[in-house]
């Protein structure tokens, strides 16, 4: 089982990674078709979603950037170039492809609000978490917890709606969606054994 909790200075010595595999910037709608073509040849792909934060109250940005991650990719869409197309919202309704995340129902609200979809196939880590015990919900204790390794958080307040993204906001951004993937993995086979992937999910959508 894993560890229920950890401390700062626990988690401070953990190894620190990031996400391995070849990271893709998408900022036009006809980038799109192919990134999903992609990304609907497995079975479960990481998500997670980026926004500008907010620093003066009332005051509220959209959803800037959606990431996308297999263990070899990561799309990073830039959503207010690209918008929501169809082919993105199918994507979003079908349950044969599993998409994990933390705290994803303030994601998925923020996307719908570009253009509306019937959200398939989401899946919310903290459900998982609570069935295993554990005590801490971020996605950043829970990748000390199940993972073993630590994951930089410096870039979660930088501006996503830059004109050009940094190398380290794309590698944070990847990092996220990697990371709720191979929680999800890890997390499933302790709750099932190491059956199937598609059963018994705590799905949304």
């Amino acid at each position: 089982m894993f560890k229920e909790s950890i401390s700062k200075e626990e988690l401070a010595e953990l190894p620190l990674r990031q996400f391995p595999g070849e990271m893709k910037l998408i900022d036009s709608a006809r980038q799109v078709k192919d990134a999903v073509d992609y990304l609907r040849q497995f079975p479960v792909v990481g998500f997670d979603t980026e926004t500008k934060p907010s620093f003066k109250k009332g005051q509220v940005h959209k959803v800037a950037l959606l990431q996308l991650a297999t263990d070899e990719m990561a799309f990073l869409f830039r959503v207010q170039q690209t918008g929501l197309p169809a082919e993105l919202r199918r994507f979003f309704s079908d349950p044969a492809v599993l998409k994990p995340g933390v705290a994803i129902r303030d994601d998925l609200k923020a996307l719908q609000e570009l253009q509306f979809f019937r959200p398939g196939g989401f899946i919310e880590l903290q459900d998982y978490a609570r069935e295993l015990g554990l005590q801490h919900f971020s996605l950043k204790k829970m990748s000390a917890l199940v993972l073993g390794f630590r994951i930089s958080k410096s870039q979660q307040l930088s501006n996503w709606e830059a004109d050009q993204l940094t190398e380290a906001q794309m590698l944070y951004a990847a990092t996220d969606a990697w990371v709720s993937l191979k929680i999800y993995e890890n997390m499933f086979e302790m709750i099932n054994n190491g059956t199937t992937v598609h059963k018994n999910n705590p799905e949304i959508g």
